[in-house]
């Protein structure tokens, strides 16, 4: 659980967005807006849908915050914020209007040869013994391991956000089992 300086933990927060307190969630947003932005970006390059996900993902929080359950299956805030805002970027990626938009970002998504110096640090500190099999992944099989296993995704929402078939999904998931059965056996 994050704190802030004056010791108000996520929960907390949270507790109190469901009372109406707007000091509570413009801390939580500064707090937790920054990071949801990048990590966004990572799986959508057009600024503008990362904008207004981000924005769409906090007015969720502040309509819905009494839904959040510590140490339920929503386990942390962040990873609560992360659920909500992932999924609200595969909605905009459907969305009415965004069909052209899509076609934009998707050109332009980002799939590196190399991990950012964030997403190396990240995959050491969260996946362990893992990273190092992981960042072996092509970038392609690697992306749809992050969208369909790291951040929970369905096929075919990974196959939306990663603009590709469903059937490429499903075919790019088992090769990249099996490529990471390999090096971890």
């Amino acid at each position: 659980m994050s704190e802030s300086s004056d010791g108000r933990g996520d929960a907390e927060l949270l507790r109190r967005i469901a009372e109406g307190d707007r000091g509570a969630f413009e801390v939580l947003y500064r707090r937790h807006a920054p990071w949801l932005a990048a990590r966004l970006r990572a799986r959508c390059a057009d600024p503008a849908i990362v904008d207004d996900v981000v924005q769409e993902t906090f007015l969720s929080v502040w309509r819905g915050s009494d839904r959040f359950r510590p140490g339920a299956s929503d386990g942390d805030a962040a990873g609560w914020l992360w659920r909500i805002g992932s999924r609200r970027l595969i909605d905009a990626l459907r969305g009415h209007g965004a069909r052209q938009r899509l076609a934009s970002a998707v050109s332009r998504l980002r799939v590196r040869d190399e991990p950012s110096a964030e997403d190396a640090i990240l995959l050491r500190i969260e996946h362990g013994d893992i990273a190092g099999p992981l960042r072996r992944l092509s970038p392609e099989l690697r992306a749809v391991v992050q969208a369909t296993v790291l951040d929970g995704l369905s096929t075919r929402d990974a196959a939306v956000l990663l603009g590709i078939p469903v059937g490429t999904v499903k075919t790019r998931a088992m090769r990249a089992r099996r490529q990471l059965r390999q090096e971890l056996a």
